[in-house]
């Protein structure tokens, strides 16, 4: 098979994908029509409002993310996620049925969003450890990008389609596809083989949240992944907020302008991942050289005089945030031991989406105070200094310096200090 394909040969990796592929899409439709029911029909196009949905939402991976790791190393991850998409199931299916007898209102939003986010925060540590137990380790990184494939295809169909159902069929039965979805990973699931699984050893006893904390604080590598990833998800992966913001106020359009642009976004994003799959190893100087290229796309989209620009340049924003977070999702999977991946992902997850419950109603006020263009450059600003104070933290832990050689091709070159003289270097850009 096809490098870039390699983890589908696994059986039980397929069917996962399969029904990951078709959640996915799902997710994706419920969280666009979610969205236009807050702005359009429960407020008047409020941003902060909007934004205190997503961060109830993402709020509940914070909390719990300690307990919900150490529950996915000591209990099966397969067992685990069923019941978390379970709950995921009843709580759409809550929404759906408020919509469609006419008894939403805004608060009702805020809760369904804030139970959806406790099951994610029990989901996402066992989806993403159970992956290293579907492939071998060879595989981790390929699967791990062929996830984020998943999603990102997920997001080019999910928001158009979302965009034709609220016009034709309404708020509430578009809600209630995204319920009927999170049934074809419950049934994935139920058809794996579990002997062919290759499970992590279970963590036992006590203090386990302890210890997984413990082992994060004594891996500087890990840690400086997960400020990056921080800051990244706290203000530069606000696209939910910033593109409905910049639809409907900006540039004046409808659900369907709107859920295009998550389309087009989703074009670069599979790009990236599709890239990202192709690596056997993920590399610093990938993250480094990704987060940079983040920076710039965001900002020349925050600037963006038309809709039709301001969608071309989403197109390398997401193909630079995939690639950034494939590498750095695989990097700390490969890293840790097998008994402390599901505490050292929930962590993951929890530093990723836990700036949101800050970050998104920050960024709904930026919006509403100093218009839909600064919730974009905000993150562009907050990447920016990421990026260069990672690039100097590396330099002064690896004792490295850099230096701009003109000549016979522009380009940087990053050499050992004891090695000034040296004529050897590594050419990076």
């Amino acid at each position: 098979m096809n490098r870039t394909f390699a983890s589908l040969s696994v059986y039980n990796y397929r069917v996962y994908f399969m029904g990951a592929m078709t959640s996915n899409i799902g997710t994706w439709i419920g969280r666009i029509a979610q969205d236009w029911l807050v702005l359009t029909v429960l407020t008047n196009h409020n941003a902060t409002a909007l934004g205190f949905v997503t961060a109830l939402q993402f709020a509940p991976a914070v909390l719990l993310a300690p307990v919900a790791g150490a529950l996915t190393d000591r209990y099966s991850k397969r067992k685990v996620q069923f019941l978390a998409q379970g709950a995921l199931a009843l709580t759409s299916a809550l929404l759906a049925t408020l919509v469609l007898t006419g008894a939403v209102q805004l608060w009702h939003v805020f809760l369904t969003a804030t139970l959806q986010g406790f099951a994610t925060a029990l989901n996402n540590p066992s989806r993403q450890a159970m992956v290293s137990e579907m492939v071998p380790s060879e595989l981790v990184s390929n699967a791990v990008s062929l996830n984020s494939t998943s999603f990102n295809a997920a997001r080019i169909v999910g928001p158009g389609i979302a965009g034709l159902l609220v016009g034709i069929i309404g708020i509430g039965h578009t809600i209630l596809f995204d319920t009927f979805s999170f049934v074809a990973v419950m049934v994935s699931l139920y058809v794996m083989r579990p002997d062919e699984l290759m499970p992590a050893p279970r963590s036992r006893g006590k203090g386990k949240v302890r210890e997984g904390l413990a082992y994060v604080r004594h891996r500087p590598d890990i840690m400086l992944i997960l400020v990056m990833i921080f800051m990244l998800g706290t203000f530069g992966m606000n696209f939910q907020l910033t593109t409905a913001l910049m639809a409907t106020a900006t540039f004046h359009q409808n659900a369907t302008g709107f859920g295009l642009l998550g389309s087009v976004m989703a074009i670069g994003s599979l790009g990236g991942a599709l890239m990202s799959a192709r690596r056997s190893r993920p590399r610093l100087r990938v993250l480094m050289i990704s987060l940079a290229a983040f920076t710039v796309a965001s900002a020349a989209a925050a600037f963006a005089p038309s809709y039709l620009l301001f969608a071309v340049l989403l197109v390398p924003t997401g193909f630079a945030a995939i690639t950034f977070l494939n590498t750095a999702n695989s990097a700390v999977q490969l890293s840790v031991s097998p008994v402390m991946r599901g505490r050292v992902m929930a962590l993951y997850m929890a530093v990723f989406l836990g700036g949101t419950p800050i970050g998104a109603p920050l960024i709904g006020w930026i919006g509403d105070a100093f218009g839909a263009r600064w919730t974009i450059l905000i993150g562009s600003v907050a990447s920016l200094v990421t990026v260069v104070g990672a690039m100097l933290y590396v330099m002064r832990s690896e004792d490295l310096y850099l230096r701009i050689e003109r000549t016979p091709v522009p380009h940087l070159e990053v050499r050992p200090r004891d090695m000034a003289d040296s004529t050897a270097t590594e050419r990076v850009a």
